[in-house]
């Protein structure tokens, strides 16, 4: 059964269209209001949980959206898509040729607080965390086995959501129930206490680690969101955790999940059937070619990086949007590594015009193959479209990165075991090995482990090589072909003008 809620309001201005299903095919449709008595149907608002991050509605690539007048096409209005654009075409890895909406604003980092993909992530994560609510109000009384487990899961989407309200909005307003008060804002430092505890709390009641099933998250998720939280911690509250950090990490890395010995498996069609790309990856989000057909998961970021005339990516569709800025093919230019998948459309990887995708280099690492047969990977499809690829949204390898930065920024860190994660990552990518940890070469790894999965920016803002800094740049930064500086206030993303407007309890943040 599919119930929709309609018009739930976070701070008086999200106009939300809530589609809980239970299946992502069943369309039968029956309208609820939370604000009085109404059927809840727990096993259904609980898929809709997961579903939220990988659709965008209950048709499919467009029509009954999730989001309902925000001012964004259905298909960019994604949680993977949004996110991706505004932390992956900001920084130093992407370039994206098309003129829509909101797009050059996130190529050169230019975005005001109308912009389409700062409103429509904005309202994408507190479509998530009103799910979550509404799932955690309806099931409050209820203590057996399965609804506590759901808890604790819905618990952690939530903290999901919130982690990226606190980090790319910062200060946001911090709401566990659902209700229909303006509410008020929280400071940064607030929300991250909040995170903290909810992680720490609701990992006693997750699963071990690889105990539960597929597509759901257990404890070494809460751990791996954990250690990303106190390896930013100074950016978020002005004081650094770098030992909780490692800690944390250490503890994914020691659990049941391990690296693949294939990196290219991670992002190829059946990584949800490859046990190697399986044991590596800890929250996929889940992508399939009749069930989840939407243009703001892996169907996105395949199309979008490829055209005719590449090899082979396992659907009819390119859309040629999306290609490699110069300095992120710089970073593998000294050495061999695996990671290295682009496609060289010239001998000279400069983007001489922002305009044509065949101008810079193509990037591979997407798409719809099979890591064993170098087929398509089809569902019911003779020609296949829409592409299986699972996001490996969590993985293993950002606990061995985790790590390795934490030890190393560390005073009584393990400088030896912080090399040796290090070193993990490029021993499993054939490329040389480290002597020794700069944070110069920390910065860079987490690029070409990471590229193209859209968590750049929030790594470049840690190593204050953002916004407001003048010694770190790339070709085509803040829309100038060799690059300049832009300012630090683009460090975070302002506050919707639409939310605002909504509710007076709302400060804008500095400089917009």
């Amino acid at each position: 059964m599919k119930l929709n809620i309609k018009n739930i309001l976070i701070g008086g201005a999200m106009a939300l269209t809530l589609g809980l299903t239970s299946c992502v095919d069943d369309l039968n449709v029956e309208p609820i209001n939370p604000q009085v008595s109404q059927e809840f149907d727990q096993q259904a608002v609980f898929t809709k949980i997961y579903a939220s991050l990988g659709m965008t509605g209950m048709t499919g690539t467009a029509g009954g959206g999730d989001l309902d007048a925000m001012g964004i096409d259905e298909g960019q209005s994604g949680f993977y898509r949004t996110l991706w654009y505004l932390n992956n075409l900001a920084g130093d890895e992407a370039l994206c040729v098309w003129g829509d909406n909101g797009v050059p604003e996130a190529n050169y980092t230019g975005w005001t607080d109308t912009d389409v993909f700062v409103q429509g992530l904005y309202y994408r994560l507190y479509f998530g965390v009103t799910l979550c609510n509404h799932f955690l109000d309806m099931t409050a009384d209820k203590d057996d086995a399965e609804t506590k487990l759901q808890r604790a899961e819905a618990r952690f989407i939530r903290a999901l959501n919130y982690y990226y309200l606190m980090d790319m909005y910062a200060n946001v307003p911090l709401v566990t129930k659902v209700e229909s008060e303006s509410p008020k804002q929280a400071q940064r430092a607030d929300i991250f206490a909040f995170l903290e505890q909810e992680l720490l709390e609701m990992q006693n009641d997750m699963s071990q680690p690889g105990a539960g099933m597929y597509y759901r998250v257990d404890r070494a998720a809460a751990w791996l969101l954990l250690s990303r939280l106190y390896l930013n911690a100074e950016v978020y509250t002005g004081t650094a955790r770098w030992a909780d950090a490692a800690t944390y990490a250490e503890k994914v890395i020691n659990s049941s999940y391990a690296l693949a010995d294939n990196y290219a498996a991670l992002f190829m069609g059946d990584n949800d059937t490859n046990a190697e790309a399986m044991q590596e990856i800890i929250l996929p989000i889940a992508q399939h070619g009749d069930f989840t057909k939407t243009y703001s998961g892996s169907y996105f970021l395949v199309a979008a990086t490829h055209t005719a005339g590449m090899p082979e990516w396992g659907s009819i569709d390119g859309w040629g949007g999306i290609c490699a800025r110069k300095s992120l093919i710089q970073k593998f230019a000294t050495g061999n590594d695996d990671r290295a998948l682009f496609y060289a459309t010239s001998d000279d990887p400069t983007i001489t015009d922002p305009h044509a995708f065949t101008s810079g280099w193509g990037v591979t690492k997407w798409n719809n193959l099979d890591s064993q047969t170098g087929g398509p990977v089809a569902s019911n499809d003779v020609e296949v479209k829409v592409p299986e690829t699972d996001i490996p949204f969590l993985r293993v390898a950002e606990a061995y990165l985790t790590y390795a930065e934490a030890a190393f920024r560390d005073a009584n860190g393990d400088k030896g075991l912080a090399l040796e994660r290090f070193n993990a990552l490029r021993t499993r990518a054939n490329a040389q090995l480290a002597s020794n940890l700069t944070l110069e070469l920390l910065r860079d790894e987490w690029s070409r482990e990471f590229y193209f999965e859209g968590r750049r920016r929030i790594d470049l803002v840690r190593f204050d090589s953002f916004g407001g800094n003048t010694d770190y740049n790339w070709d085509w930064k803040a829309g100038v072909a060799n690059g300049t500086s832009f300012d630090k206030k683009y460090n975070i993303l302002p506050i919707p003008v639409s939310d605002r407007n909504a509710n007076p309890n709302l400060v804008q943040n500095p400089g917009y």
